[in-house]
């Protein structure tokens, strides 16, 4: 399973960024989502979606901040972060895994670095 994610960089508190995802035609057959891991934290999760895009779970840190999107077509799967706080600057990572339910991925990508400074 290979995932790459993109679109990280840095911004100032309460600004947005737009994560991507692209990863090859069998993620049409995943759920897919994002993790983050803060420096000295655990990776936790952020948000899913299901195999269609007809269903999203979001951490509670998040909800309403952030919008997870999918384009099977293109293989992609994306992540809208709105009103960035300095606690959400973390590495984020797209991951994939067979079950909708629950915060545990099983597949992770290279990850990309979210940085919002106060």
């Amino acid at each position: 399973v290979q995932l790459q994610a993109s679109g990280g960089g840095w911004v100032q508190a309460g600004g947005s960024l737009r994560l991507s995802c692209a990863g090859q035609s069998f993620i049409s057959s995943y759920v897919m989502g994002w993790s983050r891991q803060a420096p000295g934290k655990e990776r936790e999760f952020v948000a899913a979606i299901s195999w269609n895009g007809g269903n999203t779970l979001y951490a509670d840190y998040v909800k309403g901040r952030a919008t997870i999107s999918r384009d099977n077509a293109k293989n992609e799967v994306y992540l809208q972060m709105n009103s960035l706080k300095p606690e959400d600057t973390a590495i984020y990572y797209c991951a994939a895994r067979r079950v909708f339910a629950g915060t545990k991925f099983d597949y992770w990508g290279q990850g990309t670095q979210v940085t919002v400074s106060s």
